[in-house]
């Protein structure tokens, strides 16, 4: 690797005083470094980001159509995703300039949004444009909640076109392995090994008592459909991507959920496993 470019979180390197550490580290060891601002270099041979979980989910669907690999350095507080926290920096660019890291390769889901034609007019009314049906991506997941009103969601869900269960919740989880120990892990999903290819699909506080996650192949297709609600009302919900690109959905709505063709490449720097990070993690 000879050309890096750094991405950074302001709030969390807000005077880019571990930034500017990293660009003179890599430039007196012969290397080329740049800084966000400009966009990512062709040649960039890999990517520093700098900030949390969140910076480097959005880097990852900033940069969903180059195969230039991530490396996340935490600067903020629990982070699953970064590989190298902020005290032992040093150590880790070292190693990088050795050469000594592997690249894992993590799958991404692809969203799109089907609306439907009878509340066209109300999609207008708010704002939203028919570029909304273009494909969204995700490293962690593609979440379901409720917009403003306290009420449960009621919506369907279909698994490669077969229906499997209407849901009344607060909202559902699509994850990726990767993004097993974010939301889906807080709303009791199971925790994935971050390699593994499947689907996690996880209810937000369902509203009955035998309703679980549910794991599938990374070939099938999901699809949520939001019904109505309470006296055939129409229900306003939101999808989110990532927790940053959002979209509002209303009754007839649908999201169609799958296995993206692209992937996201992280260096992983560390021979630790993954169960004896999630142990620390954990612990703290």
């Amino acid at each position: 690797m000879e050309h890096f470019y750094i991405i950074a979180n302001n709030h969390k390197d807000c005077n880019l005083e571990k930034t500017n550490y990293i660009r003179k580290y890599l430039e007196a060891h012969g290397k080329r470094c740049s800084i966000g601002g400009d966009g990512i270099p062709a040649d960039a041979d890999c990517v520093l980001v700098l900030g949390g979980d969140g910076t480097l989910l959005q880097a990852a669907r900033d940069m969903i159509d180059r195969d230039t690999p991530l490396l996340g350095i935490n600067l903020g507080t629990l982070g699953y995703l970064a590989e190298v926290e902020e005290v032992g920096l040093e150590a880790a660019l070292e190693q990088l300039l050795k050469g000594e890291y592997g690249i894992e390769q993590r799958m991404m889901l692809s969203g799109r949004v089907i609306r439907n034609e009878f509340h066209k007019n109300l999609h207008k009314e708010n704002g939203i444009l028919d570029y909304d049906r273009k494909d969204s991506y995700a490293l962690n997941d593609i979440v379901i909640t409720r917009s403003g009103s306290l009420q449960i969601i009621k919506f369907n869900l279909y698994v490669n076109g077969q229906f499997l269960n209407r849901y009344n919740a607060d909202g559902v989880i699509v994850a990726t392995p990767t993004g097993s120990t974010g939301y889906n892990m807080s709303a009791g999903g199971p925790i994935v090994e971050p390699k593994a290819k499947l689907l996690l699909v996880t209810p937000i506080c369902p509203h009955t008592l035998n309703t679980r996650s549910i794991v599938l192949a990374p070939e099938d297709e999901i699809e949520i459909e939001i019904v109505s609600g309470r006296e055939d009302s129409v229900q306003q919900v939101e999808v989110n991507f990532d927790g940053s690109h959002k979209l509002t959905l209303y009754t007839g709505d649908r999201v169609e959920v799958k296995r993206a063709a692209k992937t996201t490449d992280i260096v992983k720097l560390s021979k630790v496993s993954f169960l004896e990070v999630l142990h620390k993690k954990m612990s703290d």
